[in-house]
């Protein structure tokens, strides 16, 4: 498969994870039964199962030994048994279909929906790959192989190749003959809509079932379609598509060539799973680590941390220039040690201000509301927020200083005041430049081609941390200075 070799990563072999009885229940109720069937009278388990949802049968077939899961599989009808292969665990899902022969491997995953089945052989190591699609028809082989082809997290990646087309000049009845012909020629996961081509075979507009079925008899298709028709191109990222659907509460999306024919669509199951792991690479990246590539229960301890140990050495090596800066200012900090006490104040303000920051320009970004070239706009806004939230927090600094000494609680020496002055400067200019920081981080990764989430916000407190205290030593060196220091 050399044409996956740019998009696939390499996968360690892994042990699949023990299931825990008590996080599914009904599910532990059954699987006893279902063993004793496996035993007694295999041939008497399609019939018995036949009512379960193909989910519960997966959370049953979970909990049994991998041998016995294999033997489930078997018993049941290849489609049957696509349909709870689905729903497994991906980690428990590879596993099986590594113990199945390449046939029975293959009976099973051509039954599956296009996508559905290249999501699943995408995780297959490429050697057993081979294996399966050489035992599968030819179309089904090609149809997957299209579709591995392109980036997974990709529009072309996500995007199903069943679906219905009908040319716009057609009628409405012999458009109707033609769905139901597509509806019964298998499975057709995306039915929900009905996609017209002009002569060249383009994408020209769109209707609704319920639509078709509702136009008068004898009318043109292109009569009763839509024509301005959302679509996405096939190189799209998932967080486009999904930002389509969402913004135009869509149920499915066409997927078109640069020509503008339609190679597949995207249906709004694949967007949820899809947004579903977006948002957990983006969480993740924001705590300072890397994306997880498999449930958390499933990582291995070398792997967990190989993935956090990266960042947590630049974050240490970041901090040590904290101390660095304490260091530096040591003569001045001796003779006024009550600076001292003020230091994790200075330094959570701006950390705080500059993670909030970050935190919602990523957000901003993913959601489409704001784009390379709003920064200077973004920049203003944040500066503005900046002053404000600094000086109000910086009054309270101030007025903690002056309460204190007014109560007698204090040590400050014989110029509260201006020791007050210092504290309310540093923390103005600390949350202004903190905002400022952390807005600016996610363009600047963006514009390098980075994800923004990067900009963590362990990254940016660190970052703002050693600024913090360079702020805040200079404004004590300015108002301090020809008095104290």
């Amino acid at each position: 498969m050399r044409y996956l070799d740019e998009f696939r990563r390499p996968r360690p072999a892994m042990t699949p994870p023990q299931r825990n009885p008590e996080d599914h229940p009904i599910a532990a109720l059954l699987a006893p039964d279902i063993l004793t069937l496996l035993d007694e009278s295999p041939g008497a388990v399609a019939a018995e199962t036949e009512e379960l949802h193909p989910a519960d049968l997966a959370d049953v077939a979970e909990l049994l030994p991998e041998d016995r899961l294999l033997a489930l599989l078997a018993a049941l009808s290849p489609g049957r048994a696509a349909e709870v292969l689905e729903y497994l665990d991906e980690e428990l899902r590879t596993s099986v279909l590594e113990r199945m022969t390449a046939q029975q491997a293959a009976a099973v995953v051509q039954e599956m929906t296009p996508d559905d089945r290249a999501d699943v052989l995408e995780e297959l190591e490429e050697e057993r790959l081979d294996e399966i699609l050489d035992a599968i028809p030819d179309a089904a082989r090609e149809e997957t192989e299209q579709l591995l082809s392109y980036e997974p997290d990709s529009a072309g990646g996500l995007m199903t190749t069943q679906f219905a087309t009908v040319a716009e000049a057609c009628t409405v009845d012999d458009a109707l003959e033609q769905v139901r012909v597509m509806a019964r020629s298998g499975r057709r996961e995306a039915m929900f809509a009905v996609y017209t081509t002009d002569a060249r075979g383009r994408l020209a507009g769109v209707l609704s079932l319920r639509e078709l079925l509702a136009a008068p008899a004898g009318t043109k298709v292109s009569e009763v379609a839509w024509t301005e028709v959302m679509r996405v191109p096939v190189t799209a990222d998932r967080e486009e598509v999904a930002r389509v659907i969402s913004d135009y509460d869509l149920v499915t999306v066409p997927v078109v060539s640069e020509s503008g024919h339609v190679m597949g669509v995207v249906t709004v199951d694949d967007v949820i799973d899809a947004i579903q792991e977006e948002g957990t690479e983006d969480v993740q990246k924001m705590g300072g680590m890397e994306a997880l590539e498999d449930p958390y229960m499933s990582v291995g301890l070398v792997q967990m941390v190989r993935k956090r140990l990266g960042w947590l050495s630049i974050l240490f090596i970041g901090s040590l220039f904290t101390a660095t800066a304490i260091e530096f200012f040591q003569e001045g900090l001796n003779k006024v040690k009550v600076l001292i006490l003020f230091i994790p104040l200075i330094i959570s303000s701006g950390g705080n201000s500059g993670s909030q920051a970050t935190s919602l320009i990523i957000r901003a970004m993913a959601l489409g509301e704001v784009r390379l070239r709003d920064w200077w706009r973004v920049a203003r806004r944040e500066l503005a927020s900046g002053l404000v939230m600094g000086a109000l927090l910086g009054v309270l600094g101030v007025l903690r200083v002056i309460v204190w000494h007014t109560a007698g609680w204090d040590n400050f020496g014989e110029h509260p005041m201006l020791l007050a002055l210092v504290i309310g400067g540093a923390v103005l200019g600390v949350v202004t430049f903190g905002s400022i920081v952390g807005a600016m981080l996610p363009f600047l990764l963006r514009r390098v081609g980075l994800d923004p989430a990067s900009a963590s916000a362990p990254f940016v407190a660190t970052l703002v941390d050693v600024t913090g205290l360079m702020i805040y030593f200079a404004v004590a060196l300015l108002v301090l200075g020809g008095t104290l220091l």
